[in-house]
């Protein structure tokens, strides 16, 4: 049990010791247009590619009966580490510290966040799955996006399902 333990711990380590070092540059693979339509939503996420420092995201739900919703993203760092900056509807960014980055796969985690408490974004060919994850009222939950990339151009996509 001691060593199952401190294995977890070393595990730990490694990762923030990882994102430490981590640099925004190394998320460019999330850079795009990104597009999911099921059960009449359409949902966008759109990412620039790095630049001072900075990438800067939109995310854009549109239902079938018209409502949307949106959400203004940042990865910058925040105390020398990258951090996820979500901002959805427009309020302040909670931020999420990148706490792991491995090949196309980042962890950004924020324990002191209602939900989620962490984001996973893993990017598979054209393929870029979302996961939220957390804890509310002591029970785990999650929830998963998979986008395809749009290469089209902005201009002639319409964002109604």
């Amino acid at each position: 049990m001691r060593a199952a333990r401190i294995a977890a711990a070393a595990t730990v380590a490694l990762a923030v010791t990882a994102a430490w070092g981590a640099s925004v540059d190394e998320l460019a693979w999330l850079a795009g247009s990104w597009r999911l339509e099921r059960a009449g939503v359409v949902v966008e996420e759109h990412w620039l590619p790095p630049a001072g420092g900075t990438m800067l995201g939109v995310n854009r739900t549109v239902r079938g009966d018209g409502r949307t919703a949106f959400e203004f993203l940042r990865i910058a760092p925040v105390d020398g580490v990258p951090a996820y900056l979500a901002s959805p509807g427009g309020a302040p960014p909670t931020p999420f510290r990148l706490i792991e980055v491995e090949g196309t796969r980042a962890t950004f985690e924020n324990l002191e966040h209602d939900f989620p408490q962490r984001i996973v974004y893993q990017r598979d060919g054209e393929r870029l799955t979302a996961t939220i994850s957390g804890t509310v009222d002591g029970v785990e939950r999650s929830s998963s996006w998979e986008w395809r990339l749009d290469e089209r151009p902005l201009g002639a996509r319409a964002a109604t399902p």
